[in-house]
C-alpha cells in the first residue's frame, strides 16, 4: 500500500510540474514576442482580472457548477438505472434503446431554445442539457458491463438457486463497477460542455454569460480565465470520479 501511495504522489507531482512549466512556457513566450493582450494574455494578466468585481468570479463560477454537478448526478442516476432496468427486461431494452440511440443523435444545440421555451431561463435548463449530453455514454458503458458476465458465473448461480437480486448483487454490479466509472469519467466531460452549451444560448448568469459579456468588450484576459476555472471545474468533477472509482473498483485505473 506504502508503494501504491509514493507511485500515486510521484505521479501527481510529474503531471503538476508539466502544468506549471507549460505556464511559464506560456509567459514567457507572450513576453518575449510582445503579443498583445487582446490577442493572448499571459497567465499574470490573466490572474489578475480576478480582482475585477464587476464580473463576480465567485458567484458565475458557483452557478456553473451547480449545472455541471447536477447535469452529471442527474445523468449518472438516470444512465445507471436504465442500465440496470434494461439488464433486467431485454424487451424493453429492444423497444427503447434504439429510440435512445436516436434522440442521443438530435444536436444539443438545437434543443437550448427548446428548453428555454418549456422551462424558462435559469439554471434547471442548463442543467438539463447537461444532462442530455451526458447520460447516454454512462447508459451504454454500465448496459455493457451488466451484460458481460462470464457464463459459468452465471450457471453456478442458478445452480445455487439464486434469485436475480442474488445475481445482481453478487456477480453483475461488482463486474460492471469498472464499465460504470468509464462512462461516468466520459459524462463528467460532456457534462462541462453540455451547462456552456446551456449558458451561451441563454443565460442571466454563470462563467459562459460571463465569455458572452466581457467578449463585447475584448477582455481577452477575462474570457481566458472563464476558460481556466470552467477546466478547473471539469478536473474537480473528473478527479472525484477517479476517487470514487478507487474507492469501489479493487485495482481502478491509475492516474
Amino acid at each position: 500500500m506504502a508503494g501504491d501511495g509514493g507511485g500515486t504522489a510521484r505521479s501527481f507531482a510529474i503531471i503538476l510540474i508539466v502544468h506549471l512549466a507549460v505556464l511559464a512556457l506560456w509567459q514567457v513566450l507572450v513576453d518575449a514576442f510582445h503579443v498583445p493582450k487582446f490577442i493572448l494574455p499571459s497567465p499574470l494578466a490573466t490572474v489578475q482580472t480576478l480582482g475585477t468585481a464587476s464580473y463576480a468570479w465567485s458567484a458565475n463560477t458557483l452557478v456553473t457548477a451547480v449545472e455541471i454537478l447536477g447535469g452529471f448526478a442527474l445523468g449518472a442516476v438516470v444512465g445507471v438505472a436504465l442500465a440496470v432496468i434494461f439488464s433486467w427486461a431485454p424487451l424493453l431494452s429492444l423497444l427503447l434503446l434504439p429510440l435512445f440511440v436516436t434522440l442521443n443523435m438530435i444536436p444539443k444545440v438545437a434543443l437550448g431554445p427548446l428548453f428555454i421555451v418549456w422551462f424558462s431561463y435559469g439554471i434547471v435548463p442548463n442543467i438539463l442539457i447537461a444532462f442530455s449530453i451526458c447520460f447516454f455514454p454512462i447508459l451504454l458503458t454500465t448496459a455493457r458491463g451488466l451484460r458481460e458476465v462470464e457464463p459459468d458465473l452465471l450457471d453456478l448461480v442458478k445452480s445455487l438457486r439464486g434469485s436475480r437480486w442474488t445475481l445482481f448483487r453478487k456477480i453483475q454490479l461488482p463486474g460492471s463497477l469498472p464499465y460504470v466509472f468509464s462512462g461516468m469519467k466520459v459524462g463528467a466531460i460532456l457534462a462541462v460542455a453540455g451547462a456552456i452549451v446551456g449558458e451561451f444560448i441563454a443565460s442571466e448568469r454563470g462563467l459562459g454569460y460571463l465569455m458572452i459579456q466581457v467578449q463585447s468588450a475584448l477582455d481577452t484576459p477575462a474570457m481566458v480565465m472563464a476558460v481556466v476555472l470552467l477546466t478547473l471545474l471539469g478536473v474537480a468533477l473528473y478527479g472525484l470520479v477517479l476517487c470514487l472509482e478507487r474507492m469501489f473498483v479493487v485495482g481502478g485505473a491509475r492516474l
